[in-house]
């Protein structure tokens, strides 16, 4: 199990690039250049970090009944384009990002058989997807020259995660269409997903990751069995 604490969101935006050098994080400041993303970690342990929520100094808090607590607007989906080019042949595709969870079921199980994924049921899939947390899209729209509002649409990237809506969040189902990786899509989208889950006061995100993935999130921030933690399985045993 991987697992990255934070405390603080950082006030500065995400810029994606196309051939990202020793999978470094570039952000761009408002009007003012470049720096590297810094993250802070916090003073509590790994356990310390789940039982209080970030408390300071562990102190107790008193909370009022949930009914006497006043709702805080959850913040809005986000959509936008990530990478625009255009072809030789005057083809422009975009590549757009998506926090709102528009996902076709079928064009998720063609997207996992892309990436050599095996097949789960449909009716599984679908009812993973409605109880995930935040479900985070990237799709690839491809306009030809005259062919005006005839547009080919494609997912080529998802990544999911569910929550307890307080403090912890767990990521999932991360894949991009092999025909785009290595492109630092991945990179994005995890990047992205994080800092969506940040903005919802999500602090302990945690993930499980095959073993030749996990240098990948390791340079995004993440920690392997941290203070020797270990994810624990229970499998049925027939």
């Amino acid at each position: 199990m991987l697992t990255l604490n934070v405390v603080a969101l950082p006030s500065i935006l995400p810029i994606f690039s196309a051939q990202p050098s020793n999978h470094q994080f570039n952000y761009l400041l408002a009007n003012t250049g470049r720096r590297k993303l810094k993250v802070t970690r916090p003073r509590a342990n790994f356990w310390d970090s789940i039982r209080s929520g970030f408390l300071k100094d562990n102190s107790t808090q008193v909370v009022e009944s949930p009914s006497m607590l006043q709702e805080e607007e959850e913040p809005q989906p986000e959509e936008f384009v990530l990478v625009e080019k255009t072809e030789e042949d005057g083809v422009v595709e975009q590549i757009i990002f998506s926090s709102g969870g528009d996902v076709d079921i079928y064009d998720l199980q063609t997207l996992c058989d892309k990436v050599g994924w095996p097949r789960r049921p449909l009716s599984k899939l679908a009812t993973a997807l409605k109880n995930s947390y935040m479900v985070a899209t990237l799709h690839s729209i491809q306009k030809s020259p005259g062919s005006e509002g005839n547009e080919q649409k494609k997912l080529i990237g998802m990544a999911r995660a569910t929550s307890d809506h307080a403090f912890n969040a767990t990521i999932w189902d991360v894949l991009v269409d092999p025909s785009y990786q290595g492109q630092g899509l991945g990179k994005t989208l995890v990047e992205k997903l994080i800092r969506a889950l940040l903005q919802r006061d999500i602090g302990n995100i945690t993930l499980f990751a095959d073993s030749q993935v996990v240098e990948f999130y390791q340079n995004l921030g993440f920690e392997p069995d941290p203070e020797g933690i270990k994810g624990m399985f229970w499998y049925p045993k027939y």
